[in-house]
């Protein structure tokens, strides 16, 4: 998507984008960061900010679940954690029920060569304190968020909680993205033989920033096997879960493995 500042646009565009999906199910779909209100007003955050499980963004997510009957990874949007607001990623099932939360742990607070150039998450966020893994029926999903990428500890912790799919959605800058956007989710996807769906938005938005786009969904092998460039759009595979099991198979990395990542402090 190229998501805008006003939740009801974003939002009727999502459903247009719902609708064109593949028959088949059972599906997993991913949605970008900040999909239902990006730029704009750095207040608006604190305005469509709701509590876990009680809002009309999240019923109205939850409904699409269910209309669409879906496995929903809901990009991800503000939720109130006391007096602050996390950039959480949720996951709804096809009966309209949330099923896991993700709250974005590493926080964009870098400087970029780029038209906005700097950029600090945390002046809006409260950092995340628990990675996510959760079975769905297509396999164990972690889940991640878009800065996560650039932290391997944390897809390595996932890989070992079982993760067989790993979500990220994302709004990589278009400087940062040329980059390094392809060789990061390539390279942990080929770490942990895992499938990661990328979802980033793609284009010039209202407040002037533009992202990278280059939505993604790599195998196990670290192969592409979709890729959109720009703008709305959407892309869809089928999940080889037989090719999963023999790369493992084949090349054990997680058995060979001789160092952990611990989550949390040692007792």
């Amino acid at each position: 998507m190229v998501s805008g500042p006003i939740p009801a646009d974003n939002f009727a565009r999502l459903v247009v984008l719902l609708s064109k999906l593949p028959e088949h199910r059972p599906q997993l779909v991913v949605l970008p960061e900040s999909v239902l209100c990006f730029g704009g007003d750095p207040q608006a955050l604190q305005t469509i900010a709701e509590s876990p499980n009680d809002g009309p963004i999240q019923r109205q997510l939850a409904a699409l679940a269910k209309q669409f009957q879906l496995w929903l990874v809901a990009g991800s949007f503000p939720l109130r954690a006391d007096d602050q607001v996390t950039a959480c990623s949720l996951l709804f099932s096809p009966a309209g029920e949330t099923i896991a939360k993700y709250d974005k742990i590493h926080l964009f607070d870098v400087d970029v060569d780029d038209a906005t150039g700097r950029y600090r998450e945390s002046d809006q966020y409260l950092h995340g304190a628990t990675p996510t893994v959760v079975p769905t029926p297509l396999g164990n999903l972690g889940m991640a968020v878009c800065y996560d990428l650039r932290f391997p500890e944390q897809f390595r912790w996932m890989r070992q909680q079982g993760a067989d799919v790993i979500s990220l959605p994302a709004a990589f800058t278009q400087v940062t993205g040329e980059a390094h956007w392809h060789t990061l989710i390539r390279a942990r996807a080929i770490e942990n033989q895992c499938y990661l769906v990328a979802a980033d938005q793609g284009g010039v938005h209202a407040d002037g920033r533009e992202t990278f786009g280059h939505s993604m969904i790599v195998d196990p092998w670290g192969e592409v096997v979709a890729e959109l460039e720009k703008g709305e759009g959407v892309i869809s595979v089928a999940m080889d879960s037989e090719k999963m099991a023999r790369i493992r198979s084949n090349m054990p990395v997680s058995q060979h493995a001789r160092f952990h990542c611990h989550w949390g402090k040692e007792s």
